[in-house]
């Protein structure tokens, strides 16, 4: 069902390493107080995991309020329904703010869950136990296949993750995973505006190695370290983060800092081409290309959008 804000939120949206964060503070300032930003991003809601996830300084977000941050701790299981709830109240809180909210969309199911809403499966817990159980994801693959091949089709096959949770669904409710949240699949009319950034592939892919050399001289070995000294382990959805997994991988001496490095940087290249996929596929959003300054050149459409 297609959502209804007034004012209705405007997203800007695009690619990891994109600039999509740098474009909202710019547009923010610009506008003087009248914006509050919203993050759709499903591993920025966990608490410190910061440098990883790319998540606003902690400058930016004194100057400028951010919502649906730090929402989690690692050690939990994140859910979109858990993100329709932070969203609800950030807009609610934002609107009797008198102010317009900007979102700021990495998470492809997530920025549907500001524009068009999703209607939301239940869960089933002892269902989705005995599917982690399984540790052979061919047979995951296979069993999804049979049960709902509309929405294997939209699923990595090895992202245990996802698969889990659609045959948790399609066991639990009786119905197909892809029948559930029909705003993923049909582009209705809505008021909630939608501004890609769209680089060219070589171009994002430079970005994309320079962030995560950024990030290592940031701090996020440490960080990293650092969510493995807690005393609850990180979930499997935490886990799912761009970089992490690498990171754990060299500090329990299986691969070397640069072995790390590389495969973050493939797999974050590889996941920029899946989130280019999924918005190419909504005619509503209208793409704006960026040649160097994503700031100078995207931000003057997204203050348009909101004035």
């Amino acid at each position: 069902m297609t959502q209804v804000h007034d004012p209705p939120p405007v997203v800007v949206l695009g690619p990891t390493a994109s600039g999509k964060s740098d474009v909202a503070m710019a547009v923010a300032r610009h506008l003087q107080g009248r914006i509050s930003i919203v993050a759709a991003d499903a591993m920025q809601v966990y608490k410190r995991m910061d440098i990883g996830t790319a998540k606003p300084l902690a400058t930016d977000r004194a100057e400028v309020d951010h919502f649906c941050l730090d929402l989690a701790e690692p050690s939990e299981r994140f859910t979109v329904a858990a993100f329709q709830e932070a969203k609800v109240f950030a807009l609610a809180e934002i609107a009797q703010q008198n102010k317009r909210a900007l979102v700021v969309g990495g998470t492809g199911l997530y920025v549907t869950a500001v524009v068009d809403g999703l209607s939301m499966p239940g869960e089933w817990p002892e269902i989705r136990a005995e599917l982690d159980a399984i540790e052979d994801i061919g047979l995951l693959v296979a069993e999804l296949q049979l049960r709902d091949p509309v929405a294997l089709e939209k699923i990595e096959p090895n992202n245990k993750r996802r698969l889990v949770r659609a045959l948790e669904v399609c066991r639990g409710s009786g119905k197909e995973f892809s029948s559930f949240g029909s705003g993923i699949a049909n582009f209705s009319a809505s008021n909630v505006r939608q501004i890609g950034i769209r680089w060219k592939r070589d171009a994002l892919a430079r970005r994309i190695s320079q962030r995560v050399e950024n990030m290592i001289q940031g701090g996020l070995v440490a960080e990293v370290q650092a969510l493995l000294n807690e005393s609850e382990p990180m979930s499997p959805t935490a886990r799912q983060a761009l970089g992490y997994q690498e990171i754990v991988d060299h500090l329990e001496g299986k691969v070397s800092l640069d072995e790390a490095c590389d495969q973050i940087v493939l797999r974050t290249r590889q996941f920029s081409v899946r989130q280019e996929r999924w918005y190419r596929r909504d005619p509503r959003i209208e793409w704006v290309d960026v040649f160097s300054d994503p700031v100078g050149e995207i931000a003057p459409f997204v203050t348009a959008a909101l004035t």
